[in-house]
């Protein structure tokens, strides 16, 4: 049997593989298209992303958020308005298909519009008013038209206010109603009323006048309301400028004062007080001082004056004149000249001499000439002793001139053998007279000396100016004048600053004090209560604050309560003693607000004191209000809460 050659078959592996390898291939193709796409799709989402982001924050949309999800574009984020949402959509809509937006966008709620600031600005210039500000709906407007245009002196009313419809701020219709007060009172001011009270800045005629328009105000302001006054009236001119301090049987007093600032003032009646003086002391501020060193000069010559004991300095410019008593002995009289000699400024020329008893203490016989006012009818009579008739003519028309021509009655013997300068002495007696609304004057061999009553507080400075003015440097002479409130032709309550002064000047030479670890006034106190009572005299509700204050020793808490006390003390023994207390009130301020080292007993005891305040409403905080937990309470002892910020002049020990 034959054998056959073998013969290959085909297999079945070959075309497995090759539809393998197809399938590989497509799966790999696939992979790689989807791929691609994906990549495709993920570069073309974060590129249009990317644009839309930029564009929203170059056109002022920092605000929207922008998400892509294929081909869906979100946008997420918080608009400020409705129209800057709608805005943000529209920009994204350019730049895509508005179908592919997805808009996620919310919107902030809408905000309560708050009321508009209302102030107003009333300025007067003598016959004009403008009137400038925004004002509450309601009748305002035309209130604050109607009552500028009824001043009779206002020819002229400009009106550039404006209203808002909304609610008008707590107390603006009391704010409203002060301002118009004050704009029919000044002439030239400027009023500005706001929510937060009332400035006033106004030019007054004189210091009457100021001294006037500031009672007026003080009385007519709202319990409450926040109000700054400030009012300039212009310093007189003194000619001469003139200083005059007497130490007698009756105790240290000015006769005249002058200061030219305020500090010189301050150091004037400093030394004053330091002289003896007691009282209400007061000085004029005023222009025409003969040397800077004023307040150096008359400080020093008052100290010398102290230390003699008794007698009288007299400035007249830069002439002094010194007369010290008979009382004083020969050794103190040099010794206080020859220090004072060295220490006064060269400008100042000193003449000082020992009177002697005749030119002290004249007697009647002595009496060469006398007038007298009459406090009823105003008339003078003149008596005595003049040169020949062409001198009796002269002093008669002098006379007649000051006095009027029907009010003058002559009854004067005339001698020729009268000294030198005799005429210049009754004519300067006459001129001084003229000034008070009674008195007397009488002219002495070696002396003159004014006496009466006038209703200007400064009558003793002008009787003074005037007889230092005209008799010249050296030539003694007398003057007792005083103030009769009753008439004062600008009578009326004292201002809240005199009422101060007052207080201040009685804690000066009076210390208020208390028994150790007391709220208890002790038995040294009841005289300086006795003399504050007497200063708050007519101060009728003034408001001021009663500062109590303690030193560090023992408890913040224990201090804050004894200083509180103390000071409530100090209002009840003015209550008993008649003082209107109803705008007081007594606060206490314990260890906070020393004035002095409390690591000494010396700085402890100036630290233990009372103070007086004004309580004057400003803007902005106030100095004392750093006091931590002040207690405070009104006259009838109820607590209050902090209200009206004060106004504290700066402290000085008290002793």
């Amino acid at each position: 049997m034959a054998v056959l050659p073998a013969t290959k078959t085909p297999s079945l592996q070959q075309p497995v593989l090759a539809w393998a390898l197809a399938g590989v291939c497509f799966v790999l193709a696939t992979v790689l298209a989807v791929l691609v796409g994906w990549g495709l799709a993920v570069v073309v989402e974060s590129r249009t992303a990317e644009v839309i982001r930029t564009r929203m924050l170059t056109s002022g949309y920092p605000w929207a958020h922008v998400a892509t999800d294929g081909l869906i574009v979100s946008l997420s984020g918080t608009a400020p308005t409705e129209a800057q949402r709608f805005a943000a959509v529209n920009l994204a809509g350019s730049l895509v298909d508005s179908g592919r937006l997805h808009d996620d966008f919310t919107v902030e709620p809408a905000k309560v519009v708050a009321p508009p600031r209302f102030s107003v600005e009333m300025m007067r210039n003598d016959d004009g008013v403008q009137l400038i500000g925004l004002l509450p709906e309601g009748d305002g407007k035309a209130q604050l038209a109607e009552a500028a245009a009824a001043i009779p002196s206002v020819r002229a009313a400009t009106d550039m206010l404006e209203t808002a419809a909304y609610p008008a701020p707590p107390q603006w219709e009391d704010a409203l109603r002060f301002g118009l007060t004050a704009l029919k009172l000044l002439p030239r001011a400027k009023i500005s009323i706001s929510v937060d009270g009332v400035e006033i800045i106004a030019i007054a005629g004189s210091e009457a006048e100021k001294r006037q328009f500031e009672a007026v105000l003080d009385q007519a302001t709202p319990q409450g309301l926040a109000v700054t006054t400030t009012i300039t009236a212009p310093r007189p001119v003194l000619t001469p400028f003139t200083l005059r301090f007497v130490i007698d049987a009756g105790g240290a007093r000015f006769d005249a004062c002058s200061a030219d600032t305020d500090g010189a003032r301050a150091r004037i009646l400093a030394a004053a007080v330091a002289a003896g003086a007691k009282g209400d002391l007061t000085c004029t501020v005023g222009m025409g001082v003969p040397s800077p060193s004023w307040a150096q000069a008359t400080s020093d010559s008052m100290a010398a004056l102290a230390k003699m004991g008794a007698g009288t300095v007299t400035f007249s410019d830069a002439d002094i004149t010194l007369l010290a008593a008979e009382t004083v002995s020969q050794d103190s009289f040099d010794s206080a000249i020859g220090a004072l000699r060295a220490n006064l400024p060269d400008v100042f020329s000193l003449e000082a001499k020992r009177v002697e008893q005749a030119e002290t203490a004249p007697s009647i016989v002595t009496a060469e000439f006398a007038a007298v006012l009459d406090p009823k009818t105003h008339n003078a009579e003149l008596r005595g002793r003049l040169g020949d008739s062409l001198m009796q003519n002269v002093v008669t028309s002098f006379a007649k001139a000051l006095f009027g021509a029907n009010k003058v009655y002559v009854a004067t013997t005339p001698d020729p053998s009268l000294p030198e300068g005799w005429t210049e002495r009754v004519m300067a007696g006459l001129q001084a007279l003229a000034v008070l609304d009674s008195g007397k004057v009488q002219v002495f061999q070696n002396t003159v000396e004014v006496t009466g009553i006038s209703g200007q507080k400064t009558a003793s400075d002008k009787v003074s100016q005037i007889l230092s003015d005209r008799l010249g440097q050296g030539r003694p002479f007398k003057v007792d004048v005083h103030y009769d409130k009753a008439l004062d032709p600008m009578e009326g309550l004292p201002t809240p600053q005199e009422c101060l002064e007052r207080a201040q000047t009685v804690q000066s030479s009076h210390k208020i004090s208390f028994d150790p670890g007391s709220a208890a006034l002790d038995a040294a106190s009841f005289a300086a209560m006795g003399a504050l009572a007497k200063a708050f005299k007519n101060c009728a509700a003034i408001k001021i604050e009663i500062g109590g204050h303690t030193d560090a020793q023992g408890s913040t808490q224990g201090n804050l309560a004894l200083s509180h006390g103390r000071a409530q003390a100090v209002l009840m023994a003015l209550l008993d003693r008649q003082v209107d207390v109803s705008g007081m009130r007594a606060v206490g301020y314990g260890e906070s607000l020393p004035i002095a080292d409390n690591a000494t007993e010396v700085g402890r005891e100036t630290n233990r004191r009372i103070e007086f305040t004004l309580i004057k409403a400003t803007k902005g905080a106030a100095a004392g209000q750093g006091a931590k937990s002040a207690i405070e309470t009104a006259p009838d002892g109820t607590p209050l809460a902090p209200q009206a910020p004060t106004i504290r002049p700066p402290s000085r020990p008290k002793g």
